[in-house]
């Protein structure tokens, strides 16, 4: 679970509804004082949401980019049914398409960004629709399923969703891994938490533990892409990434000090990566 620092938005982003062809989604939406050099839609991970990418938001902004980061459906504050079903990687994936498309930019003017499930769902939108994207960044998100302890921890999860309410899962999680950063607060991470639909969880969870290598897929499409990673990684291992990036012929960065979640681990430094790969482009 990414735990941001904060989530109180900065100055430079709004919070706000997204209206799109396929419902309203929460978003963050940080524009530069300047007009944009370019437009990022970010996508959070598993169990994670906008907030994840607060961090980034003030340097990309400063940049010149403006970062619109969303709740996917189902996920904190974007609402979503109650049905596995409507959490397939194709309909997640269509909802990125219908998200880019109320950007309103045209073809060829989105970099897309997605963390872990996120990257995921991200590749799926572009292998639907190439079109819309200038490029797509993987930001600790593998080419295939994750590592077995992970699809292991998947599975309890999803069978405690089943049988228990999400304050008990909730209890029980933080009893297992409690916070390493003592200026999270705790509350708004339940709070978060409390607010995700237990079928986007089960659905996700087990899309996790079963994807298929589609890297081959993805190269064939021609996007620039970009690798990016901490140094160690316990979801997918770095050398797994660094194949990855290698079959791709993708970018690779890798954020020294950073585990997981880059984005909450070295915000500044993560950041620092993403704009000079977006403007290399």
């Amino acid at each position: 679970m990414s735990r941001p620092p904060t989530f109180i938005p900065p100055s430079c982003a709004r919070p706000r509804a997204l209206h799109t062809e396929r419902g309203d989604f929460a978003v963050l939406d940080a524009v530069p004082r300047t007009p944009p050099r370019g437009t990022v839609l970010l996508l959070p991970g598993y169990t994670g949401s906008k907030e994840d990418f607060i961090a980034l938001l003030e340097p990309l902004a400063g940049a010149g980019y403006r970062a619109v980061t969303v709740d996917g459906r189902g996920q904190y504050e974007s609402d979503g049914p109650d049905r596995q079903e409507a959490y397939s990687q194709g309909e997640l994936a269509r909802d990125v398409l219908a998200q880019t498309a109320a950007l309103g930019l045209g073809d060829g003017a989105v970099d897309l960004l997605g963390h872990s499930l996120g990257g995921q769902i991200a590749r799926a939108a572009v292998l639907l629709d190439p079109a819309p994207f200038r490029s797509l960044t993987l930001m600790s998100s593998g080419p295939a399923e994750v590592v077995e302890a992970q699809r292991t921890k998947l599975r309890i999860l999803g069978d405690a969703l089943t049988t228990m309410t999400m304050d008990d899962v909730w209890a029980a999680m933080r009893a297992l891994d409690p916070p390493a950063d003592a200026d999270t607060d705790g509350e708004d991470l339940r709070r978060r938490w409390l607010a995700h639909r237990p079928a986007q969880l089960i659905a996700t969870g087990r899309q996790l533990a079963a994807e298929p290598d589609r890297v081959a897929e993805l190269a064939a499409t021609g996007l620039p892409v970009h690798v990016i990673s901490g140094e160690r990684d316990d979801v997918w291992p770095v050398p797994r990434l660094d194949g990855m990036a290698v079959r791709l012929g993708a970018h690779r960065t890798r954020i020294e000090g950073a585990e997981h979640s880059p984005n909450t681990d070295r915000p500044k430094a993560t950041a620092a990566a993403l704009v000079s790969f977006w403007d290399g482009l």
